[in-house]
């Protein structure tokens, strides 16, 4: 059963909340993970779920953690946001329903994207944590 909003808000913290819960987006090159070079994946912070492997991360000198593909496509839902006069592709996590950041048709061979996501939505696993 999917945790209730107070539960997220006592789970998470206040950053990860805003960015997860209400869209939100942190501060480029004053988060967690954007200069992070360990081996390893990057999971929802909500569901746990694995989105995005170190690598496919690179570095899109956004300040945001940038990768050019997800782990599984199918826990990656796209919706049009057009929000602050722009219009660009969100991305969310399919089994936490997550806010993780937007993706751009700007990034690396071999895909040609650019995910540039939040930290705050993401927590890491290091490689040598991960069950084959």
């Amino acid at each position: 059963m999917p945790e209730s909003d107070d539960e997220l808000r006592e789970r998470l913290t206040p950053t990860q909340y805003q960015v997860t819960c209400q869209c939100g987006t942190e501060p480029p090159f004053d988060n967690e993970y954007w200069d992070h070079k360990e081996k390893g994946i990057y999971v929802d912070i909500i569901s746990g779920k694995p989105l995005f492997s170190s690598e496919a991360k690179f570095d899109s000198g956004t300040g945001w953690p940038s990768f050019f593909e997800p782990i599984d496509k199918n826990e990656i839902v796209e919706v049009e946001d057009t929000t602050h006069g722009m219009r660009r592709v969100e991305v969310r996590s399919r089994t936490g329903d997550a806010h993780l950041g937007h993706v751009f048709p700007d990034g690396p061979e071999p895909t040609g994207l650019r995910y540039c996501i939040n930290s705050a939505s993401l927590r890491f696993v290091p490689a040598s944590e991960v069950e084959s």
